[in-house]
């Protein structure tokens, strides 16, 4: 891996902290909070490693935003960027014109995607993909007749980004709370969250359970409203919800019988992330639309876009003008990079690293976490790991003693690994990770030795606050 360890300057924090509090509105933030303590400068990145604005050296096990596959520092993606910026920095797709990036990326993708996957929109993120997926999907069924099929159904605890549509597919009860969301035509149904909620089941059988709900939906509604399904191969900002694996077989076997469009949204799972260019093939999906963005270009430049599946891309273009689209759909600087980060993918063989090595080698030692006192379950798919803090251990999975989720131990953990040089996501009382794929086996052990010396650092602190 060849990268640029440029070593800036470190500026001054508290000027920053106090400019920050000033001008900067950040995304998912409560501002008092932020306030009260300063936010964190992050001045540097190489490989997997990040350095702040004091210095300290942070193993970024969260790849970014689930998005810096190929690890920070590439100067090849710079020069790429900056070839490209010297060539073309922008012209749109409208009005009869393209570029030479956008075109050469539309070919690749249609290269690495799933059989039946020939044409992609592009735009400037997945929230922006999102709401393409449900103007295309509304779109389809107008022209094909059925102007009643616009209800899209998607599941409570998944993310499908924080645009208005975006935010109204995905199911947290938070975003729904401001802004009066979701907005009209979006329904929701159960995740397949086996340790919430299979109780009493197998995982076979709660994956099949869990697809069911879907069907009991759409029979609900009417098939004759229903345009599509929605949903992320492995829920991320849900916090790593791997499904059993009958779960996405009978989902692909409902959404045929009552022909739904499937609609994967791979904004974290695609371009390597489960040792597959794209989840749906590990998972046996077989959808009509893909959602994709993050890790098409490792985050260096926002990009975004959905893969439209020949059935859909013929009805579409074949309709007349699809009054959608984006100033930057398309943007020839982004396309570069992602053209570049897909070359260095591809070179450096990580999808079959995380296949057949690197992920194998994450299983196994995120699962000896499983035998810490304040782990009840640890697992992993490709390179997504997700482990649950609980107070009390038990034989069996379901009757683990769990925390009160208003004693946010979650956070308490989380504010332990960043305090000890590990960034480690907290969704409630679940820990997740999601590495960049260049991680090698001696980094996931440094990896795992960090969460362990945080787990044990959390647990001190529980028993001292007499939450256990």
């Amino acid at each position: 891996m060849t990268t640029n360890p440029v070593v800036p300057e470190m500026p001054d924090t508290l000027a920053l902290q106090a400019q920050d509090a000033a001008h900067y509105l950040h995304p998912f933030t409560d501002h008092t909070q932020l306030h009260s303590k300063g936010s964190r400068m992050i001045v540097r990145g190489d490989g997997i490693y990040l350095w702040d604005s004091e210095g300290k050296k942070i193993l970024d096990g969260m790849s970014g935003l689930w998005c810096v596959n190929v690890g920070y520092g590439r100067s090849s993606i710079a020069q790429a960027v900056h070839k490209q910026m010297d060539v073309l920095p922008f012209y749109n797709s409208f009005f009869n014109t393209s570029n030479v990036p956008a075109v050469q990326l539309a070919a690749k993708l249609a290269e690495l995607a799933p059989p039946g996957f020939q044409h992609v929109f592009y735009t400037g993120s997945g929230s922006e993909a999102n709401d393409t997926n449900v103007r295309m999907v509304r779109r389809y069924w107008d022209l094909m007749g059925y102007p009643d099929r616009h209800v899209i159904i998607s599941r409570r605890n998944a993310y499908h980004g924080s645009t208005m549509a975006g935010a109204s597919l995905g199911g947290m009860s938070g975003m729904h709370e401001q802004g009066g969301l979701p907005i009209p035509g979006i329904v929701h149904i159960g995740q397949p969250h086996y340790f919430d909620d299979g109780v009493g089941m197998t995982p076979e059988d709660f994956g099949l359970r869990a697809a069911g709900w879907l069907e009991k939906k759409i029979l609900e509604i009417g098939a004759d409203k229903v345009g599509a399904f929605i949903g992320e191969p492995i829920q991320g900002a849900g916090g790593v919800v791997i499904p059993p694996d009958t779960y996405w077989p009978e989902i692909r076997r409902i959404c045929r019988k009552y022909d739904v469009l499937l609609i994967a949204d791979e904004v974290i799972t695609g371009f390597g992330r489960l040792g597959r260019w794209f989840g749906s093939e590990l998972f046996g999906i077989e959808p009509d639309l893909i959602t994709f963005a993050k890790g098409v270009t490792s985050g260096y430049v926002p990009l975004g876009g959905v893969l439209v599946s020949d059935r859909v891309a013929k009805v579409v273009m074949d309709g007349g003008e699809f009054t959608h689209g984006f100033t930057y759909s398309g943007h020839p600087v982004a396309c570069a990079a992602a053209l570049e980060n897909i070359r260095i993918i591809e070179e450096e063989k990580l999808v079959e690293r995380v296949a057949e090595d690197t992920g194998p080698y994450l299983r196994q030692r995120f699962a000896s976490l499983a035998a810490h006192p304040l782990v009840g379950v640890a697992e992993t798919c490709g390179f997504v790991a997700g482990l649950n803090l609980v107070r009390g251990k038990a034989a069996r999975l379901h009757d683990q003693l769990r925390f009160d989720p208003a004693l946010g131990v979650g956070m308490v953990c989380r504010g332990h690994m960043f305090n000890n040089g590990m960034i480690m996501r907290a969704v409630g009382e679940r820990m997740i990770v999601a590495p960049p794929l260049v991680m090698g086996r001696a980094q996931i052990d440094e990896m795992v030795a960090l969460i362990r010396f945080c787990l044990d650092r959390t647990l001190e602190d529980v028993e001292a606050r007499g939450w256990i």
